[in-house]
């Protein structure tokens, strides 16, 4: 376990600077969503076209379409968690949620005195992201206290303990509340002053403390599309797409430790620390694509989208309950007790990273004979650079604070991603107006860290009907994401941390009307 840069947060009276390098990951290392024909190939888009995906993928394929289509696609997933953490791997939890996938107007337009040239606008909109889950873990921690980070943090500040607790404190979320109910403080060891969690001392006399973390999110990252695609001479594709990414992220965390010894004399029984964090925004892209057919059965295509330029807004407000021993005594307190009974908020820009794409596709030539069978199969390469997301200040005049703690983040998260390639492979069979499909997709780790071990991969197959100006889609896709959890951040060793695995099974369908 590698340790990681510290990050020492900025918080500023009722402002807070608490970004962490997971929430630049969250924005950038999600799977390919689309319509149930799209999921049911694999997600694999960048040189089909023919389809509403095409608009968050590749908008080039959007010049195929000759006719107008209104689409709808509304899905089903089932999220089943199995974490592992400190020897323990019987934690599991599950997640359902109903979804929609993209819904939105193509308007094809052929071409007026060339046949071989058309265009089409779209209008659509998709959830990219899905941030829906429920983690729970528990087990026996003899090596480290999350009570670390606090007294981590209290040391490096340079603050007294009054300065700490005033009423415009600058530390309201973590040092503030771990002060005011004794988690941490300061102690006098061997005639150096010293602060110290309560929780360190059993750790220090070779006891453990019963650690346990439940964290439920929710929320999504959807996208606005408008996009243009044009085909000239049945040869060149082109496209563009003016992306609106909207997110809604929030989450609920509640994290305890308890002594579990029976020993009263070390004074410490338990904590119960809450965190309640949102974050909203929006912000703009743009997707640019082009596909080549050499010839009627080989298509090539290149996309590239540039980086999502969001402005975000956080609040935070947390809770800290301790008790303790010897005399018995229970601490609670609000981090609004600190900030004037107001949740804190931070606004902030954040730039995801870029991402390229290359694709082929062979299409199996369309037969007078539409009985017999015809199709395609087809293969994306993507490029994405996660160590690339930068945040920034939205404020016009930043503090020396705030540029060290964005230039701080900024660093960790090149140190601590890195650039990965992902794959989608997917094909399809006509007989008629019936259609059958398969595809797989493999997302892969954006860690540095070879001890983490993180990637996504999915298989799908699905069936879909076409006839007379209809169609419907219908999608099965079952998903494998490992990735890992860090319930805290310490400077002075490797950083613990849980073991994720999550089983998904999804089920997508597409309703179109061709008009």
């Amino acid at each position: 376990m590698k340790k990681l840069l510290f990050l020492q947060f900025v918080l500023l009276s009722t402002t807070l600077l608490a970004q962490v390098p997971e929430d630049a990951l969250r924005y950038s290392w999600y799977p390919q969503n689309g319509s149930a024909r799209n999921m049911a190939v694999g997600g694999v888009m960048g040189s089909l076209g023919g389809d509403i995906s095409a608009a968050f993928v590749n908008p080039a394929g959007l010049g195929l379409f000759r006719t107008r289509e209104f689409v709808f696609s509304p899905s089903f997933k089932k999220a089943t968690n199995s974490v592992g953490y400190r020897d323990n791997n019987d934690n599991h939890t599950t997640k359902n949620k109903i979804a929609i996938g993209p819904i939105g107007f193509i308007l094809g337009f052929p071409g007026v005195t060339d046949i071989n040239r058309s265009s089409a606008f779209c209008f659509a909109v998709n959830q990219i992201a899905d941030f829906s889950n429920n983690i729970h873990y528990k087990a026996l921690n003899n090596y480290s206290s999350f009570s670390e980070q606090f007294a981590e943090e209290f040391a490096k500040s340079g603050l007294s303990i009054d300065q700490a607790l005033n009423s415009n404190s600058t530390v309201p979320y973590t040092v503030a509340p771990a002060l005011y109910t004794y988690l941490i403080d300061t102690v006098n060891i061997n005639g150096t002053l010293q602060v110290k969690g309560a929780p360190e001392f059993l750790l220090d006399s070779g006891l453990s403390l019963m650690q346990e973390k439940q964290k439920t999110t929710k929320g999504g990252m959807n996208e606005i599309a408008l996009s243009i695609g044009s085909n000239v001479n049945e040869k060149w594709l082109v496209g563009f797409t003016l992306g609106i990414p909207i997110i809604n992220y929030q989450s609920h965390t509640i994290f305890s430790e308890k002594d579990i010894s029976g020993d009263t004399t070390n004074r410490f029984n338990a904590f119960t620390y809450v965190d309640d964090f949102t974050t909203k925004g929006s912000g703009v892209n743009g997707k640019f694509g082009i596909i080549y057919r050499p010839k009627e059965y080989i298509r090539l295509g290149f996309a590239l989208h540039t980086p999502s330029l969001l402005m975000l807004t956080d609040t935070r407000s947390t809770s800290l309950q301790t008790e303790l021993e010897n005399p018995v005594n229970t601490y609670s307190v609000s981090s609004t007790t600190f900030t004037n009974n107001q949740a804190g908020e931070s606004k902030y820009g954040l730039n995801t990273p870029w991402k390229a794409m290359i694709s082929g596709s062979y299409v199996f030539r369309e037969l007078e004979d539409v009985r017999k069978q015809r199709g395609f199969i087809s293969a994306d390469i993507e490029y994405l650079r996660h160590k690339a997301s930068r945040f920034n200040s939205q404020n016009e005049s930043p503090t020396p604070d705030e540029k060290a703690y964005y230039k701080s983040l900024n660093q960790v998260i090149k140190n601590e991603y890195k650039s990965t390639f992902n794959f989608r492979v997917g094909g399809e069979l006509k007989y008629d107006v019936f259609m059958g499909r398969l595809g797989f997709a493999y997302y892969s780790n954006p860690y540095m860290d070879k001890a983490f071990s993180a990637n996504q991969m999915f298989l799908s197959g699905g069936l879909g009907y076409r006839n007379n100006g209809f169609f419907i889609d219908l999608t099965y896709v079952y998903g494998i994401k490992k990735d890992i959890d860090l319930p805290y951040r310490l400077e002075d060793r490797a950083n613990t941390f849980a073991t994720l695995k999550q089983n998904q099974q999804n089920i997508y369908a597409t309703l179109g009307i061709k008009f």
